[in-house]
């Protein structure tokens, strides 16, 4: 396999937040960065892309077609391609359709602004071109992020859970709140903890989760493997529920080890 490295890119989307996080960490890298947003013409396009080792698509998985359409004509045969979506085997499949050189699917694992002790994973999926695969992890190390491997469909299941199924289940819930306690009245500091932990979610990304549980193959499928827990809670067995759920903190002084 040959050895490749990242030493330019293109960062397409870089306006936003999480474009602009890794083209600002990119430039701390010492890398060089050709920021790139809208309007994503011909002549601004090729100027951005020519030349650059690396190619990252920071766009929403609704708009990653026409932004392949606008980048792949004026990209370099050996261009890495790669992006930052929520969800992998679709955008995947898009950019290899696109585009016959080196493809790379990534997702980091935070969002543009990372808590203080969290370590920023980033998950890679190989598209084409191992060698690749290994550049853009390495590109990642180097500015400061943790990537793992994975494949495109492990990926979409977990995430089905952590991003789709977090989604469903919160709105979900708070829904059925209102239906109990419209005015508020029995909130608890528990209730209040999730009540902020889901203000972001439901008043700023409400759109962007509902694209991204959408857009998950596996989404539906870890609603219906909720609902079948839920039915165990239907049945009383809480203790059985709490048990599994207690696997979290498995080494924490033995507790919810089984």
């Amino acid at each position: 396999m040959a050895e490749r490295a990242v030493r330019s890119l293109a960062v397409v989307g870089a306006g936003g937040q999480m474009g602009a996080l890794f083209a600002d960490a990119a430039r701390q890298a010492g890398l060089e960065v050709r920021p790139l947003s809208r309007p994503l013409t011909p002549e601004r396009v090729s100027a951005a892309v020519r030349g650059v080792d690396l190619v990252l698509l920071s766009v929403p998985i609704n708009k990653m077609s026409q932004a392949l359409d606008a980048v792949t004509p004026e990209l370099d045969p050996g261009c890495i391609l790669a992006d930052l979506c929520s969800v992998k085997a679709l955008p995947l499949k898009q950019m290899l359709e696109a585009f016959a050189g080196p493809v790379v699917g990534t997702h980091p694992l935070f969002g543009p602004v990372i808590p203080d002790g969290f370590e920023p994973r980033v998950a890679v999926c190989q598209g084409r071109d191992e060698a690749a695969a290994q550049a853009v992890s390495d590109f990642l190390r180097r500015l400061g992020y943790a990537p793992f491997f994975c494949t495109a469909e492990e990926h979409d299941r977990a995430l089905a859970v952590v991003q789709g199924l977090n989604f469903t289940t919160t709105v979900a819930y708070l829904a059925s709140l209102r239906e109990v306690d419209p005015q508020g009245r029995f909130l608890t500091p528990s209730l209040q903890r999730r009540l902020d932990s889901a203000r972001k979610m439901l008043t700023q990304d409400r759109e962007m989760f509902r694209i991204i549980a959408e857009s998950n193959p596996f989404t539906q499928e870890a609603v219906r493997r909720f609902r079948s827990l839920l039915s165990l809670a239907a049945g009383g067995d809480l203790d059985l529920l709490a048990d599994q759920a207690g696997w979290w903190w498995r080494d924490d002084n033995g507790a919810g080890q089984q």
